[in-house]
């Protein structure tokens, strides 16, 4: 059965002005993302892969081309528009956690559910029920950031991005900031919520993350120039991180 596109662009172009030169970042870019999927998006450092992944999250305006996310062309949204459709169909982890400093980490998660609209006690169930699946217990959900370690920091950033269901979670170096311990558990969250139907689009330079996703895109020069089939993800899985070191080393990575 084909799958379904949730991300599709047409001609897709991103230009930056530095110093009276123009830099073309995205260049004339056809692509489909799928439902389900665990997509992966590597290349070189300054590659462009963050520029690419705030141009289809509609974070940020492509130069020329169109962007269609569940069918719909959020390209000439305004920037209220994109907001609003952010918040409700895309939630996002960053390599830097963004969480409020005066507000607690229940509080962090449920004001980002309230700003749909959605009814506090159940979205406080929600809340708790997720915490729990990543490993973050009561004794955590009144205190503040700066109370939390690193990677608890990501596990709570994982549950706000989450909280509105959202159609695609989009990850910018995710465990770029943590250490190994800590970087598994993120992945172990983020493959569990992948398994169980959540699209994941994810952006880093770490084969050890990359090795996650089902899909692998190889970006370069502004367009894409491979991909890489892994299949589901299996533990210990060495023909996996083989057959992603072949085609990274193909792509001249």
């Amino acid at each position: 059965m084909p799958k379904k596109s949730i991300i599709r662009t047409e001609k897709l172009c991103k230009s930056f002005s530095t110093g009276g030169v123009q830099r073309h970042i995205i260049k004339n870019l056809d692509t489909e993302i799928y439902e389900g999927d665990f997509t992966v998006i590597m290349g070189s450092s300054g590659a462009g892969k963050s520029t690419l992944l705030y141009a289809l999250s509609g974070m940020d305006k492509a130069s020329m081309g169109q962007v269609y996310f569940s069918d719909r062309n959020i390209t000439n949204f305004t920037s209220d528009q994109l907001a609003i459709f952010r918040r409700k169909h895309c939630g996002f982890v960053f390599q830097q956690v963004y969480l409020m400093e005066t507000m607690s980490v229940m509080d962090n998660v449920l004001t980002a559910g309230l700003l749909t609209g959605q009814n506090k006690k159940q979205l406080a169930a929600k809340a708790k029920d997720l915490f729990k699946k990543v490993g973050i217990g009561p004794e955590l959900w009144r205190k503040f950031p700066n109370q939390l370690s690193g990677g608890e920091a990501q596990r709570v950033g994982i549950v706000r991005a989450v909280i509105n269901s959202p159609d695609m979670v989009f990850a910018d170096e995710p465990t770029g900031s943590l250490n190994s311990s800590s970087s598994d558990a993120v992945l172990n969250i983020l493959t569990e919520i992948n398994q169980n139907g959540q699209s994941i689009l994810m952006v880093t330079h770490d084969m050890k993350s990359a090795r996650r996703g089902n899909r692998i895109i190889y970006f370069k020069d502004g367009t894409i120039c491979g991909e890489c089939d892994l299949g589901p993800y299996k533990t210990g899985d060495k023909e996996r991180h083989d057959k992603l070191r072949a085609f990274l080393t193909e792509m001249g990575w």
